[in-house]
C-alpha cells in the first residue's frame, strides 16, 4: 500500500447534513456536525481539501428540495491535494458544489453526483495574486449572476436610473458598480443599515443609497430619482420592490433575481401582495425572473470579464469572512439576517 493511500486513509471528513428542514428562521439544531471516513481514491478521481465556503440565501429555499440526512448544500473553493485525473492536478483549485464538507473525493468523469445546482464542478482560472476566495464571490457565482442578469436582462443604457435591492451584498454590490462603472447609469442603492449605504456610496460610487430601515423608500426614491426608475435589479422582494416599481418609467425592465424578504416566513403566512399590474400593463414594463445557471455555456466569459474589470480597478470587492468550519451555520445566519456586507465566506 502506498504511503498517499495511507495517508488518505487516515481522512476524516466533516460535513454538515441537514437534520431538519428550515422552518421559520433557520436553526442550529436543523443542522448536524458529522465525520465520515474517505476511502483510497481510485484511477480517475481527485482529492479535494476546502479551503473557502459560500454561505448564500439561496440555500434557505433549495435544501427543502433534498432529504434528511443529506449533506448541506452549497458551493466552495478547495485545492486538489491528491489526484490520479491528469487534467485536475495537485496543487489546482477547483469550484464545486461539493455541499459543507471539509474534504470531498470527485470524479470528473461523473460530475452529476454535485450537481445540487446544475452546473459541474470547474478547475479556477489563474487570477494571479488575488485571493482564491473571489472564486465565491466576484469571480463566480455571484459576480456572474450580476453580469449576466443586468446586461443580458436590463440592457442598460447610458444616462438611465438603475435601482438596485440588497445593494450592498455579493450581487447588489456589483451590480451597481458594472451599471455605475461601465454603462454610465446613475446608480440607486437600497440597504438595511447606515454603514452599508455609507460603503456603497463612499467607497463602490453609487450616486445614492436609501436605508430601508429607517427610511421611507416611496418617499426618499421620489427624491433621489425624480424622473423616475428606468431598470430595477430585484434581489429582495416584498414592499419594497412595490414602491420601486410603482415609479418606474414606461417600457423600464426589472431583474428578479432573489426574494430574500420572504425566505424565513410561513408562505401561509404571507399577506396579500400589492397590486402591481397597473403599473406593468400603463408603463409596459418588462419584469423576468431567472436563474444564473441559464448562462452556464457562458460562464468562462463572465469570469474573465469580471477579473478584467477588477484588474483595471474599475470594480471592487469586498467580503465579510468567518473562520472555522465548525462555525458554517453562523455564518449562514448573520448572512441571512443581513450581517454581512459583500459575499459572506467562511474560511476552513
Amino acid at each position: 500500500m502506498s504511503f498517499k493511500n495511507i495517508v488518505n486513509k487516515m481522512i476524516k471528513a466533516k460535513k454538515f447534513v441537514i437534520a431538519k428542514h428550515f422552518e421559520g428562521e433557520p436553526k442550529p439544531s436543523d443542522l448536524k456536525l458529522t465525520e465520515e471516513n474517505l476511502p483510497p481514491i481510485t484511477d480517475g478521481e481527485v482529492l479535494v481539501k476546502a479551503e473557502y465556503l459560500s454561505v448564500d440565501p439561496y440555500m434557505r429555499p433549495y435544501m427543502l428540495q433534498f432529504p434528511l440526512g443529506f449533506t448541506m448544500i452549497g458551493g466552495q473553493v478547495g485545492k486538489i491535494i491528491e489526484s490520479k485525473n491528469s487534467d485536475y492536478p495537485v496543487g489546482k483549485r477547483i469550484f464545486g458544489y461539493f455541499g459543507w464538507r471539509t474534504h470531498t473525493i470527485f470524479n470528473p468523469r461523473a460530475p452529476e453526483k454535485f450537481k445540487t445546482i446544475d452546473q459541474e464542478p470547474y478547475l479556477l482560472p489563474d487570477i494571479g495574486d488575488l485571493s482564491p476566495s473571489l472564486g465565491l464571490g466576484i469571480l463566480g457565482m455571484p459576480g456572474n449572476t450580476a453580469y449576466f442578469g443586468l446586461i443580458k436582462l436590463c440592457s442598460p443604457k447610458r444616462g438611465e436610473t438603475l435601482v438596485v435591492s440588497g445593494a450592498a451584498g455579493a450581487v447588489g454590490s456589483h451590480v451597481g458598480q458594472i451599471a455605475k462603472n461601465i454603462y454610465g447609469l446613475n446608480v440607486i442603492g437600497i440597504a438595511g443599515s447606515d454603514e452599508k449605504c455609507n460603503w456603497i456610496v463612499n467607497e463602490l460610487g453609487f450616486d445614492s443609497a436609501i436605508n430601508y430601515k429607517t427610511q421611507n423608500v416611496s418617499l426618499e426614491l421620489k427624491k433621489v430619482a425624480p424622473k423616475g426608475v428606468d431598470v430595477y435589479f430585484d434581489n429582495v422582494g416584498g414592499d419594497i420592490s412595490s414602491n420601486v416599481i410603482y415609479q418606474m418609467n414606461p417600457f423600464g425592465r426589472i431583474a428578479v433575481c432573489g426574494s430574500i424578504s420572504s425566505y424565513n416566513t410561513d408562505h401561509s403566512t404571507l399577506p396579500k401582495c400589492t397590486l402591481l399590474q397597473p403599473a406593468m400593463v400603463f408603463n409596459q414594463l418588462k419584469m423576468e425572473g431567472f436563474v444564473v445557471t441559464r448562462w452556464n455555456d457562458q460562464w468562462q466569459e463572465g469570469i474573465k470579464q469580471n477579473l478584467q474589470w477588477i484588474n483595471e480597478g474599475k470594480i471592487k470587492s469586498k467580503e465579510t469572512i468567518t473562520k472555522g468550519f465548525e462555525n458554517m451555520f453562523h455564518a449562514f445566519y448573520e448572512m441571512m439576517k443581513g450581517q454581512n456586507i459583500g459575499k459572506a465566506i467562511v474560511q476552513v
